[in-house]
Order: structure tokens, then sequence, then C-alpha cells
């Protein structure tokens, strides 16, 4: 199984770090998971224009292919302004309406305040399960005053919810593939 984990920021390293977490916790729970990191901030994903993927440059091919490659997903947003990140929404303005069928696509948001907490459940849960994707209970928020002055989660409660989230999403995707 491949574990993609998306960071939609395209700024600063909190939100990298917490989706990076979710998949080393998962590699520890489960060493066969292939796991990989798309840092948005690292890539050049051009804005949708209604064409063709392969109109498209070499970067946003690159991301788009490799999240729909994905067996399951942990998408990883800051909140800014009470939404994610113009960022975030422009590559799932990218992808298939069933671009995450079957697939475990849990969440993890990083924000500055705890109302935040709530653009989890109302912005991004509905795009994640407009694209068909089967959302945990188990999601993580990650507070800024969670994060050391290096960015390392230092929070013992937030790396346990890290770890139970790693836990369900394996457990759910194991359990949808192997229903067919």
């Amino acid at each position: 199984m491949k574990l993609v984990g998306v960071s939609g920021s395209l700024i600063g390293s909190k939100t990298s770090k917490a989706v990076h977490e979710v998949l080393w916790a998962a590699k520890s729970i489960d060493s066969s998971i292939d796991i990989e990191l798309v840092d948005l901030k690292d890539y050049e994903v051009e804005f949708v224009k209604g064409t063709p993927l392969s109109y498209y440059n070499e970067d946003t091919v690159k991301v788009v292919n490799t999240v729909l490659s994905a067996d399951f997903l942990v998408i990883g947003t800051p909140i800014y302004q009470a939404s994610i990140p113009g960022a975030l929404k422009n590559l799932f303005d990218h992808l298939p309406m069933e671009a995450f069928k079957s697939k475990v696509t849990g969440m993890v948001t990083t924000g500055g305040t705890d109302k935040h907490y709530l653009v989890m459940e109302y912005q991004l849960k509905p795009i994640l399960t407009y694209l068909k994707g089967v959302v945990p209970l188990g999601n993580v928020f990650v507070h800024n005053s969670d994060f050391d002055e290096h960015s390392e989660i230092v929070t013992a409660d937030v790396n346990s919810r890290i770890k139970q989230l790693a836990e369900e999403m394996i457990f759910l995707q194991k359990t949808l593939s192997n229903r067919g």
C-alpha cells in the first residue's frame, strides 16, 4: 500500500512536519507501507484553466499523478483566515470527481486558534467526500503552541492522536481493500 501525504502550505514548515509525523507513524505500524510526502511549496502547480492535465507543466502533472497513485492519503493544511490555502484548493480542482474513491483520506490541520479546528469539519471534509474519499473520525488539529521553535511537535497528546489517526487510516484502508 502507498500512503501519500500532502502538505497544502506554500510557506512555513509546521504543516509539512505534522503530515510527515502521520506518514512515519503509519510506517512504524506497518513497515510494508510505502510513504511519500508531497509538499506543495516544493512544486510550481499551475492554476487550473480547464484544459487536460497533459497541457500543464511537469510539476503539476507529477503532483496530480502522485496523489492519484496513492492507495490512501493524509491531507495537511494550515488554516488561514478560517479557510484552507488557495494552493491546496487549486490542487483539488485538478483532480477528477472520483479521485479518492475507496481511498481513506485523513486530515491534519494546523492553526493559531482552537476555533480553526472547525475548518477541517466544515470546509476540508466536504471537499474530500465530494472527491469520494473515506474520511476517518480521528483527524488531528495541531495548535501552533504544540510546536517548538524548530517546528517539532512537543505535545504528547498531539503525538498520541497522530498515532491513533495512522492506526485508524491503516485499519480502514485494509478493510476497504479487502472488500473487493
